[in-house]
């Protein structure tokens, strides 16, 4: 059963649907397999075995009788820490939250186990959700799959942790400005950022309620797909007969190969090689407006993340890890008509792009130009810490300025990802395409 740890959602669906998996023994072999972990309390903020052991003996009912509700029911999944589970504390990674109990599921978690799926418990977070690097000395910070001392990207670090550390076959994280695709790249996980809107966030604990997104950490592109269906309550993307030949992709330039290091741009590279050899066109592009629209970032994301939480954090602010505490704050100095101005010119700039990147299929580029930095130098220099957090979430960034979708796939080097970027509500298109990335480049 050890090998259960290590299978995709979707290759442990089809195994409980031909029997051969029980969903039951699938689960407590997850539940032993945190339990025995040694790094289990840096990665689960709380499991919840009670919950698991009820949803996976209904499963096990149903697919007795032949009735499944989708092919992830019986799969257990670990859901980041700020999406409400009724009954369980969701504190969001900070102790400004503790004891935060909410009385209702989120509604994405409440579609995805109306599709079968087990919750299996609560994964480490940054604080407030407000650093892609993962560093949390307020509650804890998961290990990096590839260096237990470096961080493993955040905000969504547990959730990486528990897919890339074998005790949960996919995690369910949010993603504002890279904190899906950032830690999934890191700990060498596919992973979706979703478009805005497109799925609730209803019973979701707050970032930027205009940039905040949902989205899987996962094995592969299928369980992506299949996830994205499953929060949704809908319908998975067609995967079959994916091709990548005679597909024109974007390669941009502005901005995401400054100050990179040269293992991820070794990567990225290689990984270009690779899906032209599969026979896909790929074309450099400059998009001055991606410059302009990260000359915004500061206006936008801190000016809303500290108007959503400035009456709690100003109450209690010693509670808080203080780095965090001064992004938050540096959102208080931007005034009502800057902000809105500045709206107003990312507007414009997401208008050029979509009219730049429209006759491609999707756009290209590095998920982090850097690797993941130990915890001991982050915590002992602050410099460090904001550089290293600034230049970690800056690629990212670029896909939530220009709000479409993305998706993050391993290119077989360590913590480096390719970003595959498509428009706004095109995450079907993007998954096919990623599906025959992938291919391409995890050849075994």
């Amino acid at each position: 059963m050890q090998e259960w740890l290590w299978k995709s959602a979707a290759e442990l669906g089809r195994g409980i649907g031909t029997g051969a998996i029980n969903p039951v023994d699938l689960t407590r072999t997850y539940l032993e397999a945190i339990e025995a972990h040694p790094l289990r309390d840096r990665i689960y903020a709380r499991v919840t075995p009670e919950r698991a052991e009820a949803e996976s003996a209904a499963a096990a009912t149903r697919a007795k009788s032949g009735y499944r509700l989708s092919l992830l029911d019986g799969v257990p999944v670990s859901w980041k820490d700020l999406f409400d589970t009724a009954g369980v504390a969701t504190e969001a990674g900070s102790s400004l939250l503790k004891d935060r109990v909410p009385d209702r599921d989120a509604l994405v978690l409440r579609n995805a186990t109306a599709m079968g799926l087990v919750c299996l418990g609560k994964t480490h977070m940054s604080e407030l959700a407000f650093s892609g690097l993962g560093l949390n000395p307020s509650t804890a910070t998961p290990p990096c799959v590839n260096d237990a001392d470096a961080v493993p990207g955040g905000s969504s670090s547990g959730a990486a942790a528990s897919v890339g550390f074998g005790l949960a076959p996919c995690g369910i994280g949010s993603d504002t400005g890279g904190s899906v695709r950032l830690p999934s790249a890191w700990n060498d996980l596919v992973g979706l950022k979703t478009t805005s809107g497109r799925l609730s966030l209803n019973g979701v604990v707050p970032l930027c309620a205009s940039f905040d997104t949902i989205g899987p950490l996962c094995r592969s592109v299928e369980d992506a797909a299949l996830m994205l269906a499953a929060l949704e309550g809908g319908r998975a993307a067609d995967l079959k007969g994916a091709t990548l030949q005679g597909k024109r992709f974007a390669a941009l330039q502005t901005v995401v190969f400054d100050d990179i290091r040269e293992g991820p741009l070794a990567a990225y590279m290689s990984a270009i090689e690779k899906l032209q050899a599969a026979g896909a066109i790929v074309e450099k592009i400059e998009a001055p407006e991606v410059a302009r629209a990260m000359d915004l970032a500061g206006a936008l994301f801190a000016t809303e993340a500290y108007g959503t939480w400035r009456e709690v954090i100003e109450a209690n602010p010693g509670l808080m890890y203080d780095r965090i505490l001064h992004r938050f704050r540096s959102g208080a100095h931007t005034s009502g008509p800057d902000y809105v101005a500045a709206w107003l010119e990312l507007d414009a700039c997401r208008a050029e792009w979509n009219a730049r990147v429209a006759g491609f299929d999707a756009v290209l580029w590095p998920t982090s130009p850097v690797l993941p930095p130990k915890m001991d130098r982050l915590i002992k220099d602050e410099d460090y810490f904001v550089s290293e957090n600034l230049l970690t979430l800056r690629n990212t960034r670029v896909g939530n300025l220009m709000g479409g979708c993305g998706v993050t796939l391993p290119t077989g080097t360590p913590s480096c990802g390719i970003l595959l970027n498509g428009l706004p509500y095109q995450e079907e298109r993007l998954l096919r395409l990623a599906c025959a990335a992938e291919a391409v480049l995890i050849t075994d």
